[in-house]
């Protein structure tokens, strides 16, 4: 049994393991300086310790089965395991946090508990659960704030809790400066006085003022290093806030377009207000219904694989709605998702026109849009989620086939023949049928003509199941002329047959050739025989 430290068990154990860290390093430092505090609940202590001390010592076992990551490997053997958890410098910090200090409670009694000390050693353990959080939270800004506000309670405990010790042995309420003793009402309970030096080292820390005087010089040091820690602290705020900042300001920026630009560019232009409040609202609507136009961008980073497989995840169902695609495969459909470009629509937006050349259709992931007449203003339907339309402008893909590859002797295409033309069968000539206006803001997927044959280029199948439902789609529609489609077929059926016939004819002229070139070399020998001969004879002669 291994632990994967990237995996959920893992997480939700080292999520576990920041609580009785944090309890130490909060709850000990109140117990040693708030004497009271630890003589009235010294049982509950007891418990809350062992308690603590078991979870490290279980944590110490977990880390001996957490695996870890070698040439990209999640290594399982637990022998290499042990031995780089061993030789790793957090396993002695492991070991001294866990030592059995507790056993000086038999020499100095149960009121000391600062021998508890070594357990706020694991403090790394802690850093590590807050930025494995980080990386899995949905809101890692609010995540870092709220980690930030902790290290400065964490701050302002510690040191309330020494200014009560540091007041206790200077002599409760001897001085203004000083925490007031039990003589004045309701600063007998510890946690009256416990609120009261948290309040006095609030306003020390947040260097509000408002505080006494220090009247001795242990007070003058004392309020010296918290005004030093003040400045520190101040620094460090700040730069984790504008940390946050910016990082939401960069999120921003990597999701949604910068409108300035192109206000820059309308009045540089001088355009009209009406257009730039119109630009405007688009941008408005995009951050506030958190539309992502720039999906590409945001998930150029991952490998293509899981690319494929995250925008499937979003994506995939709007593309089985549409009845072109419903009959094909898994593999297809997520070459062609990753082709969808999101596209967001104003109110009063033509999507299409009439009469335009389609290149790409559309699906309808939110929002209304109207099917408008000729006369651009009679509505005849509505397309809700779900649909799709301009799916036209992709079937005519047939009359647009790969290239044939041609023979390596083959300079160029035959004689007479030439690219076969766009199919003449769609009596529409790929052109739209109707206009298409968004009624509010329309979210929609595009998918071009050119990707989606890219696509099929590699999937024969799916090619022809596509002209095929191609073709049923037009003949309800009125727009195939059969006659046209016939008579391509036929033309394209004759190329065809001529091509093969000069595939043929050139076959044979190839072998004729080769026979030619062998009695040639055959001829060639006989004759270089002849005149080795010859030239013997004359040389024998001479």
């Amino acid at each position: 049994w291994t632990l994967d430290p990237s995996g959920d068990w893992y997480y939700w154990w080292i999520s576990l393991m920041a609580l009785p860290i944090l309890y130490n390093w909060i709850i000990l430092i109140c117990r040693c300086c708030f004497p009271g505090l630890q003589e009235r609940h010294a049982g509950l202590w007891l418990g809350l310790d062992g308690l603590c001390d078991a979870l490290y010592l279980l944590d110490i076992a977990v880390r001996l089965q957490t695996g870890f990551l070698e040439d990209g490997i999640l290594v399982r053997d637990h022998g290499r395991i042990r031995q780089r958890y061993l030789r790793s410098l957090s396993f002695p910090w492991d070991v001294a946090a866990v030592l059995p200090t507790d056993l000086l409670y038999l020499r100095l009694g149960p009121g000391v508990p600062a021998v508890r000390a070594n357990r706020c050693l694991r403090v790394p353990r802690l850093f590590e659960a807050f930025d494995l959080q980080e990386t899995r939270t949905a809101h890692p800004n609010a995540f870092r704030v709220a980690k930030l506000m902790l290290y400065v309670f964490v701050a302002i405990h510690w040191y309330g809790c020494l200014y009560f010790a540091l007041s206790a042995r200077l002599g409760l309420g001897t001085d203004a400066w000083v925490c007031p003793n039990a003589s004045r009402p309701g600063f007998g309970r510890p946690l009256r006085q416990y609120l009261h030096s948290f309040y006095f080292s609030t306003l020390i820390l947040a260097t509000v003022g408002d505080t006494p005087e220090p009247q001795r010089e242990e007070e003058f040091l004392f309020v010296t290093a918290g005004f030093l820690l003040a400045v520190l602290g101040f620094a460090t705020i700040t730069g984790s806030i504008s940390s946050v900042i910016s990082n939401r300001n960069a999120a921003d920026a990597a999701f949604y377009p910068d409108p300035e630009p192109v206000r820059r560019y309308l009045r540089a232009q001088g355009m009209g207000r009406q257009l730039a409040r119109r630009v405007a609202r688009w941008h408005q609507h995009l951050r506030a219904q958190q539309k992502l136009p720039a999906e590409r961008a945001v998930l150029r980073h991952l490998p293509r694989g899981l690319r494929a497989e995250v925008v499937a995840s979003v994506h995939l169902p709007a593309l089985r709605r549409v009845g072109l695609f419903q009959s094909w495969g898994r593999e297809v459909l997520q070459q062609l998702v990753l082709r969808l470009r999101p596209q967001v629509f104003g109110p009063g937006e033509f999507v299409c026109r009439r009469g335009d050349v389609g290149r790409e259709m559309y699906f309808v992931r939110e929002g209304r849009l109207a099917v408008l007449a000729e006369d651009g203003v009679t509505q005849l339907a509505v397309l809700g989620e779900g649909l799709y339309f301009g799916e036209i402008s992709l079937i005519n893909i047939k009359g647009e086939p790969p290239p044939r590859r041609a023979p390596p002797w083959s300079p160029g295409p035959p004689p007479g023949l030439t690219a076969a033309p766009p199919s003449p069968g769609n009596t529409s000539g790929n052109r739209r049928t109707a206009n298409i206006m968004s009624i509010g803001y329309s979210d929609l997927f595009c998918l071009s003509k050119e990707d989606l044959a890219e696509v099929l280029a590699e999937f024969p199948s799916a090619r022809a199941t596509m002209e095929a439902k191609g073709r049923q789609l037009l003949l309800r529609m009125g727009k195939l002329d059969v006659l046209a489609e016939a008579a391509a077929a036929a033309a394209e059926e004759e190329a065809e047959r001529r091509v093969r016939a000069l595939e043929v004819a050139l076959e044979g002229l190839q072998t004729q050739a080769a026979r030619l070139l062998a009695q040639l070399e055959a001829s060639a020998c006989k004759l270089a025989l002849r005149v080795g001969r010859l030239e013997g004879h004359l040389r024998r002669r001479q």
